[in-house]
C-alpha cells in the first residue's frame, strides 16, 4: 500500500550531525518521502541537537552517566523513539554500540552509515584504517544494524578512490560527501517499501510500491 504519511525517523548522533543535516535537507526538499520526529543524543555538546534546534525538531540528551546501567540508558532512548512515533532509526555518527533494548524495540528498522566499504575496516576510523592500509579503493556503507559492531545487512556503498595525494584527512572529506548522497537514499528506499532482507542480503525491489503525493 502507499504510504499516506511521511515516514517518521528518529536520529541518534553524538557529534557535528552532517549526515543528520543531510536527512533533514532531503526531506525538507521532498527527496524522501519522510521526516526527522526527534533527535537524540548521548552527548549535550553534540552540534547535531544545534541544527535540529535549527529546524524545529525535538532534541534530547541521553548521558549515559545519568543511567545506572545500559538497559537502562537504552530504555529511555526508546521511550522517547516511540513516543515520537518513530518508524526508523537512523545512526548519525552516534558512538555507541546499540544494544539489545534497542534492537528488540526497532526489530531490522534500524540504519547506519559507515566510512568505509564494509565488512572491510569497522569501529572506529574507517578511512584512517583504509588509507593506513594502503587500498586503492575505500568508501562508505548504509547498513541495518545487528547485534555485532558495523555488522548487519548492507544496503547501499559508495566507492572513493584513493588518490597518490591524499591525505587521512582529504580521504575523509570525499568519503564524507558520499555518505551525504548514500543515506538519505537508503532512507527513500526503506520508505518505499523497496528492501527487503533475505539473510546476510538485502534485495531492492526495482518496482517498489508508489508513493502517494502529500500535497494531495
Amino acid at each position: 500500500m502507499p504510504r499516506t504519511t511521511p515516514l517518521s525517523i528518529g536520529v541518534l548522533a553524538s557529534g557535528s550531525g552532517t549526515n543528520l543535516q543531510s536527512i533533514i535537507d532531503a526531506c525538507k526538499q521532498g527527496q524522501i518521502p519522510a521526516r526527522v520526529a526527534v533527535v537524540i543524543s548521548d552527548n549535550r555538546n553534540a552540534y547535531a541537537l544545534e541544527r535540529a534546534r535549527k529546524a524545529n525538531i525535538p532534541a534530547l540528551v541521553f548521558e549515559r552517566g545519568a543511567f545506572a546501567d545500559r538497559h537502562a540508558f537504552e530504555g529511555a532512548i526508546v521511550e522517547a523513539l516511540q513516543s515520537a512515533d518513530v518508524e526508523l532509526v537512523c545512526l548519525a555518527g552516534f558512538m555507541r554500540i546499540i544494544g539489545k533494548t534497542i534492537l528488540n524495540a526497532f526489530v531490522e528498522r534500524i540504519l547506519n552509515i559507515h566510512p568505509a566499504l564494509l565488512p572491510a575496516f569497522p569501529g572506529l576510523e574507517g578511512q584512517r584504517q583504509a588509507f593506513e592500509y594502503g587500498t586503492k579503493i575505500a568508501g562508505c556503507t548504509v547498513h541495518f544494524v545487528d547485534a555485532k559492531t558495523d555488522h548487519g545487512p548492507i544496503v547501499l556503498q559508495a566507492a572513493v578512490p584513493v588518490l597518490d595525494s591524499d591525505t587521512v584527512d582529504k580521504l575523509a572529506a570525499r568519503i564524507l560527501r558520499e555518505e551525504h548522497a548514500l543515506f538519505p537514499e537508503a532512507i527513500r528506499l526503506f520508505a518505499e517499501g523497496a528492501l527487503h532482507i533475505e539473510g546476510r542480503r538485502v534485495v531492492i525491489d526495482p518496482q517498489p510500491q508508489p508513493i502517494q503525493d502529500q500535497s494531495l
